[in-house]
């Protein structure tokens, strides 16, 4: 069986590893800078294996961090406080 790629490519990229503390909870997160998605940035939550591509735009979006993060209000606040700082 011959496998079909959609695509295989390798890229460059730059990682910055951040734990913090909010008032509501700790974060482990992974944050990825690629050219991949213009601009955007890979955000994982070491803690929940959760992730989302995140833009400026994406922070805007209202329940976004919540729903993807899997986070009540106010810890989604609190993470979307810190990529801002990051991102945005």
């Amino acid at each position: 069986m011959e496998r079909f790629y959609l695509y295989d490519e390798t890229d460059e990229t730059k990682t910055r590893f951040v734990s913090f503390m909010g008032d509501h909870q700790r974060f482990d997160l992974a944050l990825i800078q690629t050219d991949r998605y213009y601009g955007k940035v890979i955000v994982l939550n070491l803690q929940s294996s959760r992730f989302a591509i995140i833009g400026p735009d994406d922070l805007e979006e209202e329940g976004l961090i919540q729903h993807s993060f899997d986070l009540s209000g106010e810890e989604a606040a609190e993470l979307t406080e810190f990529l801002y700082e990051c991102v945005g």
